[in-house]
């Protein structure tokens, strides 16, 4: 998917378009968002973890993070460059998901 494709995707959808970047060698421990999140990574790549699996992103890779899902973030010495979209949901939306669901939610978008 290019960039165009995500971004209009996301309009479609309801998401609030971002861009940004984690710097190289960051490490963000346990956390969770109150909304949903899709990230496409531009350059360098992140490494997401759920529980304990653990999802690396490059180039040209997109995933979906739903509110209330427990992740970590790391980078590594390339850091990361990304788009992103944000979607408010509802506050009974977003209580926090099992490690199992937080997996499976946070597959790659092919």
């Amino acid at each position: 998917m290019t960039r165009a494709e995500f971004e209009a995707e996301l309009l479609r959808e309801g998401y609030e378009i971002r861009e940004g970047e984690i710097k190289p060698n960051e490490h963000r421990e346990a956390h969770a968002h109150g909304y949903d999140a899709r990230v496409l990574v531009l350059d360098g790549s992140i490494t997401l973890v759920f529980g304990t699996d653990r999802i690396v992103y490059r180039p040209g890779d997109s995933c979906s993070v739903p509110a209330g899902t427990v992740h970590e973030e790391h980078t590594e010495a390339d850091g990361v460059r990304y788009v992103s979209g944000r979607r408010s949901v509802s506050p009974s939306a977003s209580l926090d998901r099992s490690e199992g669901d937080a997996a499976r939610a946070a597959r790659p978008l092919l």
